[in-house]
């Protein structure tokens, strides 16, 4: 363990949504290389604290890598310069003594700035809303082994539901899109026997949706670089597939009534 000394952190600060917001640059004389860089700015929020100025406004809860509230562009890089990692899980290491680093909230015309490092990603929750979940009847638990589900496909499932929907898919994309996170969201469920029920619904509620506030894909890439959990691109073209797929099925169904 040893210590980096004189950082020089160039932080967003932005009291509002209607701030045109500045850099501001802060020194840390020193910090443990194990610290994330979410302690690393708990120490300069004490810092500031203490010396009667105003915090540092920054979305964390549970520090694991999980919640995907910790959404920092750092660098240039969301999340910082490791991949598959959640900012929370960066650490110190990974920089060095004298450093100046650059810190900002994502930058999408979708996730309006709330507060400095703040953004709001309500957007992500209206495309759950429209179709992020499965019909169940009432009543007791139904027996685990009732529905077998193939390893392959329940492997598939998982690595979809990795998603922690933090949003830096879409910071990362040049158009600002939300194909990867949706893409995420609508193969969890559409892969599995039980979530059958609502497959073309579901997709093209939850496509649609997304249409509505973000870019569309042009299949750079960015967004799996970026992604904390490394979700492949491959559930786009799923995505897509079923999209597809929905529009003829759907169109057919009306056509019937």
């Amino acid at each position: 363990m040893k210590n980096l000394e004189n950082l020089v952190l160039r932080i967003w600060r932005q009291s509002g949504p209607d701030d045109p917001g500045r850099f501001q640059s802060y020194r840390i004389d020193s910090i443990s290389d194990e610290a994330s860089f979410l302690e690393m700015l708990d120490v300069l929020n004490e810092k500031l604290i203490g010396e009667g100025l105003e915090a540092i406004a920054f979305d964390h809860d549970c520090r694991e890598g999980i919640c995907g509230t910790c959404s920092l562009m750092i660098d240039g890089q969301p999340h910082g310069p490791q991949r598959g990692t959640a900012t929370c899980q960066l650490h110190m290491r990974k920089f060095s003594s004298g450093e100046t680093i650059t810190v900002e909230p994502w930058r999408a015309t979708a996730f309006p700035i709330i507060k400095d490092l703040i953004v709001d990603r309500a957007p992500f929750d209206r495309i759950v809303e429209a179709g992020g979940f499965i019909t169940a009847t009432t009543g007791g638990a139904p027996e685990a082994n009732l529905t077998p589900v193939p390893k392959p496909v329940a492997e598939a499932a998982m690595d979809a539901a990795a998603c922690i929907g933090c949003g830096a898919c879409v910071a990362a994309c040049p158009n600002g899109a939300a194909s990867l996170f949706t893409a995420a969201k609508v193969s969890h469920l559409n892969l599995l026997p039980q979530g059958q029920a609502e497959r073309w619904s579901r997709v093209e509620a939850m496509v649609e949706t997304m249409e509505q506030y973000f870019g569309s894909c042009t299949n750079h890439g960015e967004c799996e670089a970026a992604c904390p959990k490394s979700i492949s691109i491959d559930f786009i073209a799923l995505m897509n597939k079923d999209y597809l797929s929905a529009k003829l099925k759907n169109r057919a169904l009306i056509s019937r009534t």
